[in-house]
């Protein structure tokens, strides 16, 4: 009984330093995941004064990729061991399964949160996904920028972008999604996680260009599905949808009425003319065959 006595007093503080440990663990984990996130700035204007570096290494302004287009925008940095690879992996699949194009019906930025890395990361990274992309006209459409500490905050700050640096890994701790702009700047969607479905991202450059890309579908399918900002999704709008079938329903009664209307029976003069036609028709059959004389048979 003593002996055992004796190892639980040995073993009780071991117990107590683990839980403290463990407790200090959580608390600390707690204290990351609250300052990474996404907070959702829909309808704010992004400052498109910002300065940033191309590239190949030319100053460039944020407004420069703005004014035409939609603008999908994805914060990433290039030496990201996995997350932001998987974000920009999931966005070019999306990419490649529209009929947009980048360059022509919407534009990509993607900039560096990372202000150590240079305009050769971001040209690296650049080239990868071009060839992945294989549109023509991409190089034109979608850029990598990098960035100084006070431009990478203020676009950060202004988009809701929450991310840690940790220095014992030399990593940045960051939550996954990219945002759609609007031509003038204005945060229009967010979607998130790695995988975006693109008729998700169709509906929402579509939106971001307050209709002048798309076709008449994506209204249909704009009428039947709508943005839900909690999941940063497009989801089935019941209502509307049971509207349209609705509609739907009404269109097929009227071309139906219309089809029995045309088909129907036939007026009394049009019958009559057919009887005549029969009697007709049938008196010739029944006529003895001519004499080619002229005489009778």
């Amino acid at each position: 009984m003593r002996m055992i006595l004796q190892c639980l007093t040995l073993v009780a503080p071991l117990l107590a330093v683990n839980a403290a440990a463990a407790q200090s663990a959580d608390s600390q984990v707690s204290t990351v995941l609250r300052d990474v996130g996404f907070d959702q700035r829909l309808n704010e204007q992004v400052p498109l004064d910002l300065k940033f570096t191309d590239s190949t290494g030319a100053a460039v302004k944020l407004g420069d990729y703005f004014g035409n287009r939609p603008v999908i925008l994805v914060l990433a940095y290039y030496r990201c061991p996995m997350l932001c690879t998987l974000v920009l992996n999931g966005l070019v699949q999306a990419m490649r399964g529209m009929p947009f194009a980048a360059g022509a019906d919407f534009d990509v930025v993607t900039v560096s949160f990372d202000p150590r890395e240079t305009p050769d990361l971001a040209a690296a990274k650049k080239k990868t996904y071009i060839a992945s992309y294989a549109r023509p006209g991409a190089a034109e459409g979608w850029h990598f920028l990098t960035g100084q500490p006070a431009a990478i905050d203020k676009l950060t700050r202004a988009v809701g972008f929450r991310y840690v640096y940790d220095a014992k890994q030399d990593q940045y701790i960051h939550t996954s999604g990219i945002m759609i702009l609007t031509p003038q700047g204005r945060i229009s969607r967010y979607f998130y996680g790695i995988d975006f479905p693109d008729r998700d991202l169709r509906l929402g450059l579509v939106e971001a260009s307050a209709g002048k890309i798309g076709s008449p579908t994506d209204q249909v399918l704009l009428y039947c599905f709508h943005y839900d900002p909690a999941s940063g999704k497009y989801t089935a709008s019941i209502l509307n949808l049971v509207r349209a079938e609705g509609v739907l329903t009404v269109l097929a009664l009227a071309g139906m009425v219309w089809f029995l209307c045309r088909g129907g029976p036939r007026k009394r003069s049009d019958l009559s003319k057919d009887d005549g036609v029969a009697r007709a028709a049938a008196g010739l059959a029944a006529a003895p065959p001519r004499d080619p004389r002229g005489g009778p048979p």
